[in-house]
């Protein structure tokens, strides 16, 4: 933490702690009087301050209980010992006060907030207050959808205030160290940031498909002008959902992290295997731990090999059936209630439910290259002639051997290792095409 950063936390813990005294002074008195605090204790000034906390102050234009309820969910991170007054016991009942709210960590030992908590220090005994507090863990506030507060409820049927205010990881590293980190892949985000070297110069599709890519950057480039002005905003909600299918190695994949790449948008690759899960309920945890770290951020969600997870319902005759007919239709709410960008992606279309190809704006056919489009493909791979022997020939071989993107990658690869196994630094045809025989007999063809 840099002294700009470190300094201006100070200052908004030290308002914070005296928001905290005076609150416990006001309760503990007889007459539970209620001051006005915003305007007895005014936050710190951030005009000029550069810190991240400062930027995120004035990019939400926070009140003053915003900045009290960010700094509580901050506080156990930051200097947990400000938070040591609200372990009181009630020397009546020989426990603590249910008003303060709060609970204990496994591991931590000092006082962790609830919403309670927040309630307590913004509204005291003023029920009406506390009706103003409430809003501030509504789902519209910016609170929810920025993901930087959680409200961790689960206890089914006690209150809502009861729910852990927390302040999420992502915020956490943002207002500490000034970074926005990427969340790492792990069993909590069964996701891979895909990124790629190439550009579009190198990826070769034909007319149709790059006009149908052509919508989807427009629309992630433009969502909120497309929806407003057209008046579609009331009847058509926010986000785009796909469907990639085609043989393997024509594209989908590269198509994708290109579309990401052209719009400065992360595209995270959903990993199925960490993903789908033969116990009950545990499907859909893992991915409402992907989509709730997605939902307000700016990301693309590529599902491959999509017919896995998105396959047909079938009859329920047996529990598991009934099991598995749940886990498509909260794929299919969260699908559809996702505000950005969706890419399925198949082999095989006819396994798809018929339920998400009805929501997808766009179904779109990667097939496999033709002869030009192989030529192209080849001469792409191979952009060092000196590299080449005078007996490549890239019609030749475009002509003779139906392969597609992904396979004639397979095929340079091989190539390149086997010149320099022969101890040349240069390809000849011999190379490719036992390279092609490689590919073919996965196919179960020769050559």
């Amino acid at each position: 933490m840099n002294n700009d950063i470190a300094a201006c936390l100070e200052r908004e813990v030290l308002w914070f702690t005296q928001v905290c005294n005076a609150r416990f002074e006001a309760y503990f008195k007889e007459d539970r009087s209620a001051p006005d605090f915003a305007a007895l204790y005014p936050p710190p000034r951030l005009e000029g301050d550069t810190s991240p906390y400062a930027a995120l102050v004035r990019e939400h234009n926070m009140n003053f209980s915003e900045r009290v309820v960010l700094m509580l969910a901050f506080m156990p991170h930051l200097r947990p010992q400000v938070l040591d007054w609200f372990l009181l016991q009630n020397s009546a009942l020989q426990r603590g006060y249910s008003e303060i709210g709060g609970w204990r960590g496994k591991v931590h030992s000092g006082f962790l907030p609830t919403c309670e908590t927040a309630a307590f220090l913004l509204a005291g005994t003023d029920l009406a207050l506390r009706f103003e507090v409430a809003k501030l863990f509504k789902d519209e506030h910016f609170f929810t959808r920025s993901g930087m507060l959680k409200f961790d409820h689960q206890a089914s049927g006690e209150p809502h205030f009861g729910s852990a205010l927390m302040l999420s990881n992502e915020y956490l590293q943002r207002l500490s160290d000034g970074e926005v980190h990427k969340p790492d892949f792990s069993a909590h985000f069964p996701a891979k940031l895909m990124q790629t070297k190439l550009n579009w110069s190198d990826l070769v599709l034909n007319a149709e498909v790059m006009e149908e890519v052509d919508h989807i950057v427009t629309w992630l480039r433009q969502p909120g002008r497309i929806l407003q002005s057209w008046g579609l905003d009331k009847s058509v909600k926010p986000g785009y959902r796909t469907l990639f299918y085609g043989p393997p190695g024509t594209g989908k994949t590269l198509t994708a992290s290109l579309i990401g790449k052209a719009v400065g948008a992360d595209v995270y690759r959903i990993d199925l295997s960490m993903v789908v899960s033969k116990y009950i309920g545990e499907t859909e945890k893992n991915l409402a731990n992907v989509f709730d770290q997605a939902q307000n951020k700016n990301w693309i969600l590529f599902f491959d090999e999509a017919d896995a997870l998105f396959g047909k319902r079938t009859q329920a005759s047996s529990s598991n059936d009934r099991h598995a007919n749940q886990e498509i239709s909260y794929l299919l709410q969260r699908v559809e209630d996702f505000p950005g960008v969706v890419i399925l992606a198949t082999n095989l279309k006819a396994n798809i439910d018929q339920a998400f190809s009805r929501r997808f704006q766009s179904e779109v056919y990667f097939a496999m290259p033709d002869v030009e489009q192989r030529r192209r493909l080849w001469q792409g791979l191979f952009c060092q002639p000196e590299r080449l022997g005078g007996d490549v020939d890239f019609r030749h071989i475009a002509e003779k051997y139906e392969l597609a993107g992904g396979a004639l990658l397979n095929v340079a690869q091989y190539a390149a290792i086997r010149a320099v196994k022969h101890g040349r630094n240069y390809i000849v045809q011999d190379d490719l095409i036992m390279g092609i025989g490689r590919e073919l007999m996965k196919d179960g063809k020769t050559l």
